[in-house]
């Protein structure tokens, strides 16, 4: 039986109920970060504290990555962005780098905990009990992945089993031998998995998996991709979203519709990228969180670079929390302009994941007389490249080549999926 999720202070009134509770919990962090953070004292040296109500937050200073990072250069190893002595730090984190130079994010005992509690959501909402054996495929180092994931799932009851140091065979077999019933990892590697075990004859289809939880890219919230895992797998796809410098902020429901935001223990806008200003409902803008919970490191109006759509309207499962539809639907920084096109690659994999003969696929951006183009190679049989194309320029507006490559000749991933490659001239540089 799916545990029944309880919504703090049962807030029926989402509106009102909620934006007290984000206000207390507001001033309580901007008070302390105030007084006890060098970095955040700085940037809140004009601001009148505490602030009356919620309209006031956009009179607070935006915190941008690259911020910290150069914080953290200028003061070594760990920045001005954490509010205690590095005695009291128990864990270490660093983000992948995918975006940049990587950033070093501490955490206390406390905000630890926090991190847990946050990941006790993500399951609540999956239905994953006490009852379910949880195996993380997911090799365990410094990037954040699924570390708070582990403690959620044991603080849960869960039997946790790691699949840290395995290749995907070993995991596979440890996946059906232990009956597993809960697999979290990223959307790309749960393909990959699914391909490799029907390489190698392992029926994954009639296995004890009921159910999977994926993180690092933005696929889950796909329909295209949702449904290749779900039939790949014979089991319930859930989207989760997170980020080493924020927590675990969004999760998906049974309605599978999109993404929850905490807003217990985050406050989330959604602005324009450019005019900084709040986007309307039925909009699509960059998503901004605040952490309301993590005092050891603590994030506010973080511009996270996600690209979402604002919704007022309620998730039908009755989660009061606000509902990004459709989930993450791009970054900022990954949109490409292409013949006055704006291309997002998950736009791009929407449409390549509802043709099942591909197995994997890459997106190659290059110059060509002076003109921005993009191409795609796919692991697939030749039959699909006319098709393929057709439907990419019919949703996306473009003439997008498609050239088919031998099959296990494009990189696989077991962590965020890097399938860019990125060939235009870099910035003063000539194009050759």
């Amino acid at each position: 039986m799916a545990h029944a999720v309880t919504y703090v202070d049962s807030w029926d009134h989402r509106d009102l109920h909620i934006e007290v509770h984000q206000l207390r919990r507001l001033n309580e962090l901007l008070l302390f970060a105030a007084q006890y953070n060098e970095f955040y004292r700085e940037k809140l040296h004009d601001v009148v504290l505490p602030i009356r109500d919620m309209g006031a937050l956009r009179k607070l200073p935006f915190t941008r990555k690259q911020e910290l990072v150069e914080d953290q250069v200028q003061h070594p190893p760990y920045g001005r962005n954490h509010s205690y002595p590095a005695s009291k730090y128990v864990r270490y984190h660093q983000t992948s780098g995918t975006t940049g130079k990587p950033l070093k994010v501490l955490d206390t005992q406390q905000s630890w905990e926090w991190w847990t509690d946050c990941w006790l959501d993500v399951l609540h909402s999956a239905g994953v009990t006490a009852h379910d054996r949880v195996f993380l495929a997911f090799s365990f180092g410094p990037f954040i992945g699924f570390w708070a994931a582990y403690e959620g799932a044991e603080k849960l009851g869960a039997l946790v089993i790691a699949g840290g140091g395995q290749g995907s065979v070993e995991r596979l077999t440890s996946i059906v031998t232990n009956e597993a019933t809960v697999i979290l990892c990223t959307p790309s590697y749960a393909l990959h998995l699914a391909e490799v075990a029907k390489e190698n004859g392992i029926d994954i289809r009639n296995s004890h998996v009921k159910k999977l939880i994926h993180a690092g890219e933005p696929g889950a919230s796909i329909p295209a991709v949702r449904d290749a895992i779900e039939t790949a797998w014979g089991a319930k796809c859930y989207d989760h979203s997170g980020m080493t410098e924020m927590g675990a902020y969004g999760y998906s429901c049974h309605e599978q519709c999109g993404l929850h935001v905490n807003e217990r223990e985050f406050l989330a806008e959604i602005v324009d990228p450019k005019t900084l200003e709040p986007v309307a409902s039925g909009e699509t803008g960059e998503l901004v969180l605040t952490n309301l919970g993590r005092y050891g490191f603590p994030l506010i109006r973080y511009r996270t670079g996600d690209i979402v759509l604002r919704s007022d309207e309620p998730c039908a499962c009755g989660n009061p929390y606000r509902l990004l539809p459709g989930g993450i639907l791009g970054r900022a920084d990954d949109m490409v302009v292409v013949r006055g096109v704006n291309v997002y690659p998950q736009s791009l994999e929407a449409i390549i994941r509802e043709f099942e003969e591909v197995t994997e696929f890459r997106i190659i951006y290059e110059t060509v007389e002076e003109m921005v183009q993009v191409k795609l190679q796919v692991e697939a049989p030749d039959s699909v490249v006319q098709p393929l194309a057709s439907k990419l320029r019919q949703r996306v507006g473009l003439r997008i080549e498609v050239e088919t490559v031998p099959a296990n000749t494009l990189p696989r991933f077991e962590m965020k999926a890097r399938r860019i490659l990125d060939l235009r001239p870099k910035p003063g540089t000539l194009a050759r």
